[in-house]
């Protein structure tokens, strides 16, 4: 796809559009929970330091030609972008927030995938069953530990591998509004 039929296309509001290497467009649906949870973990994350390493919505390299641009990731301090990107060897946590299309790709597929990699920490944070799941042990298959913790249960602090501790509020996660009746 050239830059030009990019940026003259009309892409769905309330949608976000990837483009892979491959030429792959992935368009995926944005809730207005989906951008508050990610803003609520970068806000919990401003405490790792102003200049820390945390991206959103940012491809990271993985072998064999595979990549992933995760809801949030924090990198090593020292990480260094390998030509425009990072490698999944400078990742310490990658956090997905579940929308309603992605339930099971963010439960399964991706702790499958970041687990296969050795990704230290894989955090679901998901707003509709308001709940987060904290995956720490990478094995081949994915992790061998998984703790869950409600929503409004206070501060999850979550050691990284370089020292530091990334701690989420779980207070101040939003919850998805109920839904109204149209009149």
């Amino acid at each position: 796809m050239s830059v030009d039929s990019i940026t003259d296309t009309l892409f769905p509001k309330g949608y976000t559009v990837l483009f892979g290497v491959d030429g792959k467009e992935v368009v995926t649906p944005r809730s207005e929970e989906h951008s508050s949870t990610i803003r609520s973990m970068q806000i919990d994350s401003l405490a790792l330091g102003r200049h820390a390493k945390v991206t959103s919505d940012i491809y990271i390299d993985f072998p064999a030609d595979e990549n992933s641009a995760p809801d949030l990731a924090i990198l090593r301090e020292d990480a260094r972008k390998k030509g425009k990107r990072y490698s999944f060897e400078d990742v310490l946590l990658i956090s997905e927030v579940v929308s309603t299309s992605s339930a099971r790709k963010d439960y399964d597929d991706c702790t499958a995938t970041y687990g296969r990699y050795g990704i230290p920490i894989y955090l679901v944070v998901d707003p509709y069953a308001g709940e987060v799941v904290l995956h720490t042990e990478p094995t081949a298959n994915g992790y061998s530990t998984a703790l869950k913790r409600a929503y409004g249960t206070g501060k999850l602090p979550i050691p990284l591998a370089d020292g530091r501790t990334f701690t989420l509020d779980l207070d101040e996660l939003p919850r998805p509004e109920p839904e109204t009746e149209a009149h």
